[in-house]
């Protein structure tokens, strides 16, 4: 089976989430189903890319990330546009075989058995600031795929006042899962520098307003690739 790739790169941490500052491979699935009006992998996620995604068999997937990691087990990062549109299932199998854990992030708009193969599943429904609307329904059925097996986590992207008191919706409806909220990133253009300042605003403004609302639930976490690198790809 083909599996349509836009980037592979690190280790390098990992910048946001549950696992936060973890050794990571990135491997970035090309295609999406969605069109966020603040995405910042558009050369994952727009067919206008599609000549830069690299056909790759699941093998020599596998292969490149032994290559970057040196043999050394660590984490590996699926991720994309939207990484559910295809089958990697036989990349985790060569993985977990050789003793690598693998994470996934999507949106949780396609649901796919692979998902309980994972050790970490992120699902990050995107607030109404993204354009999209969330199927619950087919949310559900991302939580149904994964099962037991994997740690599920939300992580859900904050602009404004009307994602926020979104975020809390979501938090209520999903109580069972461990909740991790960031905010957005408005600067989407590589070529252009992040303000730093700007970013550490955004987070205060999010930690000020969870702590003055008694809101405890969610962890208030930066996007710590964003501080470090900007919108840099392949960090």
């Amino acid at each position: 089976m083909t599996l349509r790739i836009a980037e592979i790169f690190g280790p390098t941490i990992q910048g946001e989430g549950a696992l936060i500052g973890e050794p990571t491979v990135f491997v970035r699935a090309g295609g999406c189903d969605y069109r966020c009006s603040w995405c910042d992998s558009l050369h994952a996620v727009d067919s206008a890319f599609r000549h830069t995604w690299t056909p790759m068999q699941a093998a020599d997937v596998w292969q490149q990330v032994l290559d970057l990691s040196g043999g050394r087990p660590l984490t590996v990062s699926i991720s994309g546009g939207n990484p559910a549109i295809q089958d990697f299932a036989p990349v985790i199998a060569f993985g977990q075989t050789a003793g690598y854990r693998f994470a996934c992030e999507t949106q949780g708009s396609i649901a796919k058995p692979w998902f309980a193969e994972l050790n970490t599943l992120v699902l990050s429904p995107k607030p109404p600031s993204s354009g999209e609307t969330v199927d619950w329904d087919a949310f559900d059925a991302c939580l149904a795929a994964a099962g037991e097996a994997p740690e599920v986590v939300l992580k859900i992207v904050i602009f404004d006042d009307t994602d926020y008191d979104w975020a809390k919706e979501v938090a209520d409806r999903y109580a069972q899962l461990p909740l991790y909220l960031q905010p957005g990133n408005p600067e989407v253009d590589p070529e252009i520098p992040v303000e730093t300042q700007d970013t550490l605003d955004r987070l205060l403004w999010l930690v000020d307003k969870t702590t003055a609302e008694g809101w405890f639930t969610p962890r208030i976490l930066p996007q710590l690739h964003v501080l470090l690198w900007g919108n840099k790809r392949g960090v």
